[in-house]
């Protein structure tokens, strides 16, 4: 099938409940979901994990953790208790896969030892996820995003953090909407190599209507997503392909519409 890779990140259907986002997949034929925390929490994760199990669909990520700086636009800051409970939802409801957000600059503006907190943060959440079976995926923003969500914003960036653990433990995700620009991008996916355990996609739109809500579909943008994904595979990740998009336009369109037009621009808008 062209779409077995797929997997739809519940936040492009945001209108829709955890349990009415599986049915939906479900009932489109997606075998793939990428959870968020909050929604999992709500509905419970004994019963996230028994509705998967009986709709057949597994799940490719959980967002999110991290905010390792203390730095986080959508409230608080760092939290050990919140990440740690994050880990255990996502085991719970059989993932592996857990991104972590960098958060942004110190409120003191020194952007060097803001970096070094992240690696300390990864370092201590490390043993507490490894003892779950849960592999921390260390997620590059777009570096217009440094200042209030993610000082770590470029590949090679992230790789010299995730080369400091166990590959067992650690991995690098990769997402075409914070990373196409980059120059380097070819190389920095040759260099990660099996580093790599996740991989999202979505477009980047002319004119880009908002820093974070400004998500296309595939196909509706500037990013040539299937040679990203080309480079992608090259580098060894055969696993789910996310699509997550932040767009309040998308948001407001019907759920099953917009499954619909990702089932059917997927192999020819994020496929090599």
């Amino acid at each position: 099938m062209s779409v077995e890779r797929l997997s739809i990140n519940q936040i492009t259907v945001k209108a829709w409940s955890f349990e009415e986002t599986v049915r939906g997949l479900a009932r489109h034929g997606i075998g793939w979901i990428g959870a968020w925390v909050g929604p999992v929490e709500e509905y419970g994760p004994e019963r996230a994990a028994a509705l998967l199990r009986d709709h057949g669909v597994r799940v490719s990520s959980m967002c999110r953790a991290g905010f390792f700086t203390g730095k986080n636009p959508d409230g608080g800051g760092l939290d050990h208790d919140a990440n740690r409970r994050a880990v255990d939802l996502t085991a719970a409801i059989g993932a592996d896969v857990l991104y972590m957000v960098s958060g942004g600059v110190h409120d003191d503006l020194n952007l060097a030892r803001s970096r070094a907190a992240v690696v300390e943060g990864i370092a201590e959440l490390v043993p507490y996820a490894a003892s779950a079976g849960v592999r921390l995926a260390v997620e590059p923003l777009h570096p217009m995003m440094c200042a209030e969500r993610s000082v770590t914003v470029t590949l090679d960036q992230s790789l010299d953090i995730v080369e400091r653990f166990d590959p067992a433990h650690v991995g690098l995700a990769v997402d075409t909407y914070n990373v196409w620009w980059d120059p380097g991008l070819d190389a920095a996916l040759a260099r990660a190599g099996d580093r790599i355990i996740g991989y999202q996609v979505c477009d980047w739109l002319v004119p880009q209507p908002h820093p974070t809500f400004g998500r296309g579909l595939p196909g509706d943008g500037a990013i040539d997503i299937p040679a990203i994904t080309r480079a992608v595979d090259a580098a060894g990740f055969t696993g789910p392909i996310e699509v997550e998009i932040f767009n309040e336009k998308v948001w407001a369109r019907d759920p099953d519409d917009v499954l619909g037009a990702v089932v059917a621009g997927f192999p020819h808008h994020v496929l090599p």
